[in-house]
């Protein structure tokens, strides 16, 4: 008698079958991949190098408005005809989506940045709150480069360490998310030139 119970294959409930079965495969190589896929965790000054890996990688597998919008939350109860609520399975699976796609963006940032976002619940609040959180700082940063730019000027440099430092500058600012034109580029290097040039 106890081998024919030990024999039956334990029961499922029709929600966890649901939520098993809605785990994509594009998630579970996002999850398992992230820390191959974005080896720079953020820190306080890697933002922009950080965003578009995380970006490129959440797209790439078709998980982009998670990071977008709030509004692609399904309600979480559905309402029958009868006006008795039931759990809603998209819900579920969504749920199920999001909060492994939280955990996956988590483990990309380091000790420092992560108590500012441990309180967020969706992978929404935490991408919001970090592009809040960093945007002024890459802005900061950004003109205190072009300041850095307007007032270059070669002094007892060579012409090959003048040039250096003009481009390590503008390296610094398209990682910090900002160009400028080749034109600006060349005028930044011309008015820096002493008058025998």
């Amino acid at each position: 008698m106890a081998s024919s119970d030990l024999s039956s294959p334990p029961a499922q409930d029709s929600t966890s079958a649901i939520i098993a079965s809605s785990i994509p495969s594009s998630l579970k190589f996002l999850v398992s991949n992230i820390k191959n896929l974005v080896p720079t965790q953020l820190s306080t000054d890697n933002y922009p190098l950080w965003r578009s890996q995380i970006v490129k990688i959440f797209r790439a597998n078709g998980f982009s408005s998670f990071l977008e919008s709030p509004s692609s939350s399904p309600s979480e109860h559905i309402l029958s005809s009868d006006g008795i609520q039931t759990p809603n399975p998209t819900y579920q699976s969504w749920i199920l989506q999001d909060q492994n796609l939280a955990a996956a963006l988590c483990s990309t940032i380091t000790a420092t940045v992560l108590p500012y976002i441990l309180h967020l619940e969706s992978t929404h609040a935490i991408w919001t709150s970090l592009e809040l959180r960093f945007q002024c700082t890459n802005r900061s940063k950004v003109i205190q480069l072009k300041n850095e730019l307007h007032h270059i000027s070669m002094n007892s440099s060579t012409m090959t360490q003048y040039l250096t430092k003009i481009k390590s500058l503008v390296d610094q600012m398209a990682s910090a998310g900002s160009t400028l034109d080749t034109e600006d580029v060349i005028l930044y290097i011309l008015n820096g030139l002493p008058a025998p040039y």
